[in-house]
């Protein structure tokens, strides 16, 4: 819970900020959405996955400095340090950045490649302080969440 609670103030402030843009062309049909696990190590989806056709350019949605460009598993992967604890991610892509790299928003980091979908699409993560969080709150396509009070019967 004092994760959570750490991670509220800096999120907002980067929603508040400034949009991410999206990494691929629109439109960007979601074809899975974040489903945020129990706990770090318990099933979900850590991000989104957007149809883009394969050989589609992936573009950085906000400027940083590529913090790991390899593979992982059986795909490659890049990930961005936005600074201030934010780090986003895409598979799979190719590319020629290497760890270190400084990019600019709109700057194109890849191509998507076939593998992660039935279909081409681009997963994308993004990470507060190394917790998961939904990128659609970067993006501007996720509503804030208000909490109503009660009613007089609880509901």
């Amino acid at each position: 819970m004092r994760r959570l609670l750490r991670l509220r103030p800096l999120a907002a402030a980067l929603v508040a900020a400034a949009l991410w843009s999206w990494p691929v062309a629109a439109p960007h049909p979601i074809v899975r959405g974040f489903v945020a696990p129990a706990t770090p190590y318990a099933a979900g989806h850590r991000g989104i996955d957007v149809r883009a056709p394969e050989g589609a350019e992936v573009r950085a949605p906000a400027g940083g400095v590529v913090r790991f460009a390899g593979w992982v598993v059986d795909r490659p992967v890049l990930s961005i340090d936005h600074g201030g604890g934010v780090v986003s991610s895409y598979e799979p892509v190719a590319t020629t950045l290497q760890a270190g790299d400084r990019v600019r928003r709109g700057d194109v980091i890849g191509t998507v490649l076939a593998g992660h979908c039935a279909s081409p699409c681009l997963h994308l993560g993004v990470r507060v302080d190394g917790a998961y969080l939904s990128p659609l709150l970067f993006l501007g396509g996720q509503p804030r969440a208000v909490l109503l009070p009660l009613g007089p019967d609880g509901r």
